[in-house]
This record gives C-alpha cells, sequence and structure tokens, in this order.
C-alpha cells in the first residue's frame, strides 16, 4: 500500500519517525560508503517529501539480512527508544535493509506491529499493512511460535526454579532482613542474647536497642517486634 503524499493530508504538524540501516558487510561499514549512504540519502528525501521528522536512527552494521531481528542491536535499541517514546514509524530504505529473508522480515514487522508501529519503505511501500494471504499467514505462524517460545522459556525457568528450592536456596520473592541488612540482623541478634543473668532480651528492647543505635527500617522508624523476630530466628 503507497503511503498517501503530503500535498494529499493536507498542513499539520510533522510526524515524528525514526530510521532504521543495515549493512550486511563489514567491507560496506562507514559513513564513506555507499550502502549507509544511499540508505540515509533515501529516507530522510522520503521523510522530507511525506512530512515526517527522523528524530533518532538506528543501525545495524555488518549483520547479515538472515540474522534474526531478535540479535540485531540496532533493532533491540529500536524497540526501546519505540517503547519509551511513543514514536510509532519506522522508516527503512527497502523491505530488503529490514531483513533479506521473507521468514526474518515478517518475523520483525509482527514485533513492530504488536507494538502499533508502522513500517515505510523509502519508495512508500507500507510493510506493516498487507493483503497478501501469504504474508499474512507468516505473521500468523510467527506469532504462533512466539508464544510457543514464550511458554518453553517459562516452564524452563519454572524447572530451574523448582531445582533451586530443592537445594534449600532462597529462589524468589522479597529480600529478607538478612540479605539486605546484614548487620542488623548480626546486632539484633547479639543484643537478643545480651541480657544481663541470663534469657534473652524482648523483641520490644531488641527493637529500642537498635534504634538507639541508628539502626531504623526503610520509614525510618524503630523495627516491629515481629521484624525483630525474624532476624532473630
Amino acid at each position: 500500500m503507497q503511503a498517501k503524499p503530503l500535498a494529499e493530508r493536507g498542513k499539520r504538524a510533522r510526524q515524528e519517525a525514526v530510521a532504521y540501516l543495515r549493512t550486511s558487510s563489514a567491507a560496506n561499514v562507514g559513513t564513506d560508503k555507499d550502502s549507509e549512504t544511499r540508505q540515509r540519502a533515501a529516507i530522510q528525501a522520503f521523510a522530507k517529501r511525506e512530512g515526517f521528522e527522523v528524530v533518532a536512527e538506528f543501525y545495524d552494521a555488518a549483520v547479515s539480512g538472515a540474522d534474526p531481528i531478535e540479535t540485531r542491536p540496532g533493532f533491540s535499541a529500536l524497540l526501546d527508544r519505540i517503547e519509551g517514546n511513543g514514536v510509532r514509524v519506522v522508516l527503512v530504505e527497502e523491505a530488503s535493509r529490514f531483513a533479506r529473508q521473507l521468514v526474518v522480515q515478517e518475523a520483525g514487522v509482527l514485533a513492530l506491529v504488536e507494538r502499533g508501529v508502522r513500517v515505510l519503505t523509502a519508495s512508500g511501500d507500507d510493510l506493516t499493512e498487507t493483503e497478501d494471504p501469504y504474508r499474512i499467514a507468516m505473521r500468523q505462524i510467527a506469532g504462533v511460535f512466539a508464544q510457543l517460545e514464550k511458554a518453553r522459556l517459562v516452564s524452563k525457568l519454572k524447572v530451574a526454579r523448582d531445582r533451586k528450592r530443592a537445594t534449600g536456596a532462597k529462589v524468589e520473592g522479597r529480600k529478607s532482613h538478612q540479605e539486605l541488612r546484614p548487620e542488623v540482623v548480626a546486632e539484633a541478634r547479639r543484643l537478643r542474647r545480651a541480657r544481663p543473668k541470663g534469657g534473652q532480651r524482648s523483641l520490644r528492647d531488641v527493637a529500642a536497642e537498635l534504634a538507639r543505635l541508628g539502626h531504623l527500617n526503610e520509614a525510618g522508624k524503630p523495627y516491629g517486634a515481629e521484624a525483630i523476630r525474624r532476624m532473630c530466628s
């Protein structure tokens, strides 16, 4: 689908966009090289013609067009920028600069579609909008495999947590006083034992003594009796 020329859109504020560039060979990396220069010039010309303001550029240098989208540092940084500032248009020179293999291209497009982003080429093609049933099927398949991979990872992490938990090690949850402030725990235990004529100090006495020594909780108040009990258990 062709993007509407600026003249047809009428006068309005320029829309922000980000540019994505990629060169597959290290021999073509550098501002003096044709590939990077050509891509940037094509994108800037399209942006000027169509009323876009390129606010950031992301570049994957010496990255094969067959490399998975999720392994590309430039594309990962692009996603971070999109999620952080609301830009919803990505400009590329042509579809092959985004990804040369169709399955990789569609996986990347799907990642952006899910974030409400459009991918436009310098010739005006909208890669995120298509009536091509093959491309639609590819995106659906990519979505299924992405969900499958997520489920596999969740399962794998659960098995690892269960294995670690079986050893008695703490796996998750709120950090204990021992993990956060071991010196306070050590002092609380010392105070609990250090009662004249044997026995133990009360939990409230320990809390009061800790406060006198300058040891307070996260709210800047004396520890409660239950917190002292957990420290000394």
